[in-house]
């Protein structure tokens, strides 16, 4: 009895956790770290031209930005923090070859020091 409880709370386990995982949302957090040499002008461009560029591509879901205020000083001089929502893994793979995507990236790369990219599932 106690194993077919148990097998019973595995198989409940395992079909909420995939259910969860195919129907949460797919997130794509980007933090740069501008070069010293990049000035507020350029920067100000970039800031611009990401936020136009979740506007092009049609898996884009939601978009935000900000830049660090922390007390922490944990930063790493990262300045810069965006969030993509896309509805799925397949959202992203869609969008990181994509044109607009791919000339947004040749703008950036020369004004970059360091980049950090982390992709999740959202989980609630």
């Amino acid at each position: 009895m106690k194993s077919i409880i148990l097998l019973i709370a595995v198989l409940l386990f395992t079909m909420t956790t995939f259910s969860t995982a195919v129907d949460a949302p797919y997130r794509h957090v980007v933090f740069f770290k501008f070069k010293e040499t990049a000035s507020t002008e350029q920067v100000q461009d970039l800031e611009k031209a990401f936020i136009n560029l979740a506007g092009k591509i049609d898996t884009v879901k939601a978009f935000e930005w900000g830049t660090n205020v922390s007390p922490e000083g944990l930063n790493d001089g990262f300045t810069h923090c965006f969030l993509i929502t896309f509805a799925d893994k397949t959202g992203l793979e869609s969008y990181l070859p994509h044109p607009e995507h791919q000339a947004f990236v040749s703008k950036l790369k020369p004004l970059l020091e360091k980049v950090c990219v982390i992709d999740y599932i959202a989980n609630k």
